[in-house]
């Protein structure tokens, strides 16, 4: 257990300095009140598992989103950083940021899609060393909330294509 816990600590420089990296380069962005979400993790649906294979599916965890204010109107750069249980009932972090772009906007509804680069640890993927991703991102809802949606392909032999479902709740319901 405590090699577990130095292995994530390692998870610690790794995201400052990538969160870092992110902001800085975010910092050219306009700020706004509204920006800060909370993440809620809640579930995964693994694709074609094979019958031996048995996944965890409610993959609970917490973490945050900013989203920037809009660039050309409907271009929103974000940065994200959440904990979870994995597929296989493990702790799993990540950090990172991207940028999603509004096909849809509406009072009732706006439809995102985007990619999301990360820095992330997984216990059965390089033992809980952080490594590096980028994954598309979709978003739906609205100003007062939305389900963020990931799509990780097959990317390891051992792994199988998953959907995974955050809920996003704007901080400024709470006001």
């Amino acid at each position: 257990m405590c090699e577990s816990i130095l292995k994530t600590r390692r998870l610690i420089p790794y995201c400052l300095s990538w969160l870092t990296g992110l902001l800085m380069l975010a910092s050219s962005l306009p700020l706004h009140a509204e920006g800060f979400s909370i993440i809620l993790n809640g579930a995964s649906v693994h694709i074609n598992p094979s019958p031996s294979q048995n996944f965890n599916e409610e993959n609970w965890g917490l973490g945050f989103q900013y989203d920037f204010a809009p660039v050309n109107k409907r271009w929103i750069p974000f940065v994200s950083a959440s904990g979870f249980k994995d597929s296989l009932s493990n702790a799993s972090y990540y950090a990172g940021g991207g940028v999603m772009r509004r096909f849809i906007e509406s009072d009732n509804l706006n439809i995102d899609a985007g990619l999301i680069g990360f820095m992330m640890t997984r216990k059965d993927y390089k033992d809980n060393d952080p490594f590096p991703g980028i994954l598309p991102v979709f978003s739906i809802g609205n100003e007062k909330i939305a389900l963020n949606i990931t799509y990780i392909p097959k990317v390891h032999p051992k792994i199988v294509p998953v959907w995974f479902f955050q809920l996003k709740v704007p901080l400024s319901n709470f006001n």
